[in-house]
């Protein structure tokens, strides 16, 4: 499975950006697929994750009410909405696809299987 991600960019407080992450090569609408995060001098971090089997969402605390993670299967892909950024979510943000996992794994990265490159979001103040 391959995985590419886009819709980064630079963006003042308070705007939104959309991102894309388009699946190739496998069967990812089963997969569960993930968005983390990585600051620069900081670990990835989990951001959002979307069930591939019931369409279950889940959220990291910091973007609940912010972020909206959504999947269109027929276009294997899975969109975040960033609403309400703030410069803390500057980061370069990665999306993965996990073929097994469970409600309490679905936030650690050693449970995906597949990443994408990563695209640049900065939130300016």
């Amino acid at each position: 499975v391959q995985l590419q991600a886009s819709g980064g960019g630079l963006v003042q407080a308070g705007g939104s950006l959309s991102l894309s992450c388009a699946a190739s090569g496998g069967p990812s609408s089963r997969y569960t697929v993930g968005w983390f995060r990585q600051a620069p001098g900081k670990e990835r971090e989990f951001v959002a994750a979307i069930s591939g089997t019931s369409g279950s969402t889940y959220y990291a605390d910091s973007v609940i009410g912010r972020f909206t993670i959504s999947r269109d299967n027929a276009k294997n892909t899975v969109y975040l909405q960033l609403n309400g950024l703030k410069p803390v979510d500057t980061a370069v943000y990665y999306c993965a696809a996990s073929r097994y996992t469970s409600r309490s794994t679905v936030y650690t990265v050693g449970e995906y299987d597949y990443w994408g490159q990563g695209t640049l979001v900065t939130v300016s103040s």
